[in-house]
């Protein structure tokens, strides 16, 4: 066993993608979307120019004329079709933007008039495909909404305002992994098997899974993802990335897909924490039209990228969870050179007990199953979507049952469509104690008992083989409080383990976005020093 704590693993995505494109087995499932034009071979064999680049870089190359959003789209357009479309088939990309190269060039014109919008001008961002996103189809993966194209969710607008460029639609687990009870990560209907580009057989984890990848794989700079428990955080730390789950409310679901309007949000997921604070600015923000949205404390608007601190741990105290994670082959040795590497950074850190999930379990259960049929009806029935009810989808997956049910059923979608409204009592209660145990009286009273800024653990276990039949076997993570509460996690790379990536996840309680992206940032500085040069 080999374990090497890094900020990227030895084993860099690009390299081992190059040396596998004839040697690995196609996915799981028969579907795939149309391939672009392109050379997959010749784009896949040279160098990729921008391997690795971060915001500020591609930034630095444009202001000093060296390089074009054109030139940049292109050129992700074409790894997509070497890696994603052909060669491994990663099947990260779902669909893409027909106007994209249209829309870099405008950021192009803007540039040389002398109008630049703000850091992600001219940037290229892949958008997951529960994200409403003109012109192309928002689908969740699944084929009942083949052909639906609703109008630009709020982040969509917000980020289009920012300079970027929407390069296309990223695959999910479908109806983002709430469909069946032996769901596979990264499966859809519409998208095939997203494939772990460290260990192609292995999962992507979701269900924001082809976001993941596509940014561990360079497919894109930045990708957006979407989680109601785990679906940034998880295939982050499983992919070598950085995902960042916000607070319910700092930005809007207004024109996203839902499954819960209690633990729903949207988040970037980048190379850095500082690309990802870059995002989260560009896409945080009230808007009428979710009222989650107005319980945004201060202002509006505020500069995430302003608490990018180097020494941002000196005097923090971090609380180390007490995970079985740590428990697993390789795990452990991380995670102590993680607590090793917060000390000398000046943190002081204290060892405090798990999160046991099974004290909300049950009533996140109950929570999810209300809100996913009251959510789902409300956004099919206000953009027209092709069908208007949870019993009318579960029937077309009944009828096309070949190509939506050969791997695993709908038995979470058979079980919500036979709840009752949000105004059941047994509803309101799953609410408030889910909410309770998770947020004041877990993570809560933890950061009050020890006088903590924030609490860490090991994001997930590593990747696990793909299986036809039995869903996930996944080892299960430490971001389910922060995800009942409604509370912001940050998983920053923390090394691997015989080549498989592994996160270190930082947790707060609300609003804590600023703090937790100092400490990320400063603890992923750090480790940046020993990250391995490629091979």
């Amino acid at each position: 066993m080999r374990i090497v704590p890094s900020w990227k693993p030895c084993l860099r995505p690009s390299i081992v993608l190059a040396a596998v494109l004839l040697a690995c087995p196609v996915g799981l499932a028969a579907a795939s979307p149309r391939a672009p034009t392109a050379h997959p071979a010749a784009a896949a064999a040279a160098p990729f120019a921008y391997a690795e680049a971060e915001v500020t870089d591609l930034q630095a190359r444009m202001l000093a004329g060296e390089l074009t959003s054109t030139t940049l789209t292109t050129a992700y357009l074409a790894r997509i079709a070497a890696l994603d479309r052909a060669g491994p088939r990663l099947r990260a990309v779902i669909e893409l933007n027909p106007d994209a190269l249209k829309e870099a060039a405008q950021r192009d014109r803007e540039r040389r008039s002398g109008r630049v919008r703000g850091p992600l001008h001219g940037i290229p961002v892949l958008l997951k495909d529960n994200i409403n996103a003109a012109p192309m189809s928002t689908t969740a993966g699944s084929l009942a909404l083949a052909g639906f194209r609703p109008p630009d969710a709020f982040l969509v607008r917000r980020l289009r305002e920012a300079g970027a460029v929407i390069l296309g639609k990223s695959n999910l687990s479908e109806w983002a992994n709430y469909r069946g009870e032996d769901s596979i990560s990264g499966w859809s209907a519409r998208g095939g098997q997203t494939r772990n580009p460290y260990r192609l057989g292995y999962s992507p984890c979701g269900s924001s899974s082809g976001s993941a990848v596509a940014v561990s794989a360079n497919l894109a700079a930045v990708s957006i993802g979407t989680e109601t428990d785990g679906s940034i955080v998880c295939p982050a730390a499983i992919n070598g990335v950085v995902g960042l789950k916000p607070t319910v409310g700092l930005v809007s679901r207004d024109g996203i897909i839902p499954i819960s309007f209690s633990q729903d949000t949207a988040g970037p997921i980048t190379r850095t924490v500082a690309d990802a604070a870059a995002v989260l600015t560009a896409i945080a923000g009230r808007d009428d039209a979710d009222p989650a949205t107005a319980t945004l404390p201060g202002r509006a608007v505020y500069d995430y990228t302003a608490r990018l601190n180097p020494d941002g741990l000196r005097g923090a105290r971090i609380g180390v969870m007490d995970s079985p994670l740590t428990q697993r082959p390789g795990i452990g040795t991380l995670m102590q050179h993680a607590v090793d590497e917060l000390r000398r950074a000046g943190a002081t850190v204290v060892k405090v007990p798990e999160l046991d999930p099974t004290q909300w379990a049950e009533a996140e259960q109950t929570v999810l199953r209300f809100e996913f049929k009251s959510g789902l009806e409300r956004y099919l029935r206000h953009w027209k979507a092709p069908l208007r009810t949870l019993p009318q989808l579960i029937a077309f997956n009944t009828r096309h049952a070949a190509q939506e049910l050969p791997l695993f059923g709908q038995e979470l979608l058979e079980a919500s469509a036979q709840v009752g409204t949000l105004g059941d009592a047994g509803y309101i209660q799953a609410r408030s104690q889910a909410r309770r145990i998770a947020g004041e009286q877990g993570i809560d009273a933890l950061l009050r008992a020890h006088q903590l800024d924030a609490l860490v653990a090991p994001t997930m276990g590593t990747a696990w083989p793909i299986t036809r039949s039995g869903g996930d076997t996944s080892p299960g993570g430490s971001y389910g409080a922060a995800a009942v509460a409604g509370y912001p996690s940050l998983s920053v790379p923390m090394g691997h383990v015989d080549g498989l990536p592994v996160g270190l996840l930082f947790m707060g309680t609300a609003w804590a976005e600023p703090r937790l992206i100092e400490l990320g940032y400063a603890y992923e500085q750090r480790t940046m020093a020993r990250r391995p040069p490629p091979l």
